[in-house]
């Protein structure tokens, strides 16, 4: 066998063992958005309501998350859970999350149709 075939062996199999991880995770994080819709109480208080603005820790607008990309949502939840996000109330609830949890928020919320800011 030539060195490149071989190299070229090698470099394939390190493509596909790199990757794994990530189809994998992948495959694990679909959300299911009627198990969403069950856990999203806790959201609806807040992000369900147009126009929303919250006094804790400072006077702050709350974003409608209906019809948003279920990959954000769920950036966005790891981001508060980590703390790289620094909203108290939004971290809290983030740290009580697992991956599945956010999964299936973002996929309840990605699923719902985008409703106005004034609603």
């Amino acid at each position: 066998m030539k060195t490149s075939n071989i190299l070229g062996l090698f470099c394939s199999a390190f493509a596909i063992a790199a990757a794994w991880p990530i189809v994998a995770a992948a495959a694990q994080s679909a959300g299911n958005s009627d198990a969403g819709r069950t856990k999203a109480s806790m959201c609806a208080g807040c992000h369900s309501i147009g126009g929303y603005k919250t006094a804790f820790p400072s006077v702050y607008s709350v974003p409608r998350i209906d019809g948003q990309h279920a990959a954000y949502i769920v950036s966005a939840l790891r981001a508060y859970k980590s703390g790289d996000r620094t909203h108290p109330s939004m971290r809290a609830i983030a740290a009580s999350l697992s991956d599945q949890d956010m999964a299936d928020l973002a996929a309840y919320y990605a699923a719902e149709p985008a409703k106005s800011a004034s609603r």
